[in-house]
């Protein structure tokens, strides 16, 4: 199988070119040399459409796994560690992430050139959401009661996981923007370590722009920084998730994952699978209410939320997504050279995912999530 063809999933919906170039044979079988235990031909069975690493099922003689590539502008073998760490916990704990290979010498991630490669155990069950974008909404209400399930087991499994905040800033979701009693002040002291954003923003009145989710920040502040911290997922949409039936067998890809809360996640999980982000122009019929409260109704059975955490949950919703989206500018401005896509994230994702919720079928999900039992 030859990458000729491959795309990805692009940010307004289309399928596009890949920014980086497909995982190749002659590639994958120098890589397989650091893991011994893997040998045999060579076969590249799938390619992942996910844009922002590279990844492919690969059979390797009578092995399959799942091998992923990272620019190393992105990540390295340091800052992959933070992820591995977290996932190694969860599987103690009894979660079911696939496992890290180590390479023959034990490490869990091999940088040649300039990327990086980690290599995973298969997940186990059905895959099926492999081809959907995120922000697809996840209409199986027993599948999205499973998914809010099994993300309380995760805060639960994480609960006594405690490490240093990540080193890694690009395309991971933080929490400082809403925990600051100056959220601006805290994205200008951001910019001497991030000069890709402190480029991007230097292009525009940004601290204007951030107004409106400055208010709505300012409002429960307090409260977000109260929050016990927690190694969190934060990107809990249904194609990182596996089936058997309606159970969830496997959760997949901490990219994303850091140092946050428990609402966040929560907050996330509803942002990726309950609003058609892409279809906004069917108004009410782009909100999937029922499968927001199902999120909930699962989550809540393992960890209960009362009155106070609901409300907080509907506040925090509509800026859940703001370091996250901070990072994603970062990224395309500073690494892709996508002035497109940079200035897609910052109108379209951040300001504009804030601004939606001001409108009726926004203030209809919240006011639903608020008064969800």
């Amino acid at each position: 199988m030859t990458g000729d063809g491959h795309r990805v999933h692009g940010l307004a919906g289309e399928d596009v070119a890949p920014t980086w170039p497909p995982l190749g044979d002659a590639e994958l079988r120098l890589l397989l040399r650091a893991w011994p235990q893997l040998h045999g031909p060579v076969t590249i069975l799938w390619r992942s459409p996910r844009p922002f690493s590279v990844s492919a099922r690969v059979r390797c003689g009578s092995d399959e796994v799942f091998v992923k590539r990272h620019p190393l502008r992105v990540r390295d073998a340091a800052t992959l560690g933070e992820e591995q760490a977290f996932i190694a916990h969860l599987r103690s704990r009894g979660l079911p992430a696939p496992e890290v290979l180590l390479a023959g010498d034990g490490r869990g991630a091999i940088e040649q050139g300039e990327f990086v490669y980690e290599i995973h155990a298969l997940a186990a069950g059905e895959d099926c959401y492999r081809d959907c974008p995120s922000w697809t909404p996840l209409i199986d209400l027993a599948h999205a009661q499973a998914a809010g399930h099994m993300l309380a087991r995760l805060h639960d499994a994480a609960e006594d996981f405690s490490t240093p905040p990540r080193a890694a800033w690009m395309l991971v979701a933080r929490d400082e923007f809403l925990r600051a009693a100056d959220p601006l002040a805290a994205i200008a002291a951001m910019t001497p370590v991030r000069p890709a954003l402190a480029g991007f923003l230097a292009q525009r009145d940004w601290r204007g722009a951030l107004a409106p989710i400055v208010e709505r920040q300012q409002r429960i502040q307090p409260l977000l920084a109260q929050q016990p911290r927690l190694w969190t997922h934060n990107d809990w949409h249904a194609s990182n998730l596996f089936w058997r039936g309606d159970e969830l067998s496997a959760v997949l890809d901490f990219g994303l994952a850091a140092p946050t809360f428990a609402l966040y996640d929560l907050a996330t999980a509803i942002e990726r699978n309950a609003i058609a982000w892409l279809q906004l122009e069917r108004g009410a019929k782009a909100v999937h209410v029922a499968t927001a409260r199902a999120l909930i109704e699962g989550y809540a059975k393992v960890r209960p939320l009362d009155d106070a955490h609901r409300h907080l949950l509907a506040e925090l919703l509509p800026i859940v997504h703001v370091d996250f989206a901070l990072s994603e500018i970062e990224y395309f401005h500073g690494v892709t050279g996508s002035r497109a896509d940079a200035e897609l994230a910052w109108h379209t994702f951040l300001l504009g995912h804030a601004a939606w919720f001001d409108g009726a079928p926004g203030r209809m999900l919240l006011e639903a999530i608020a008064a969800t039992t």
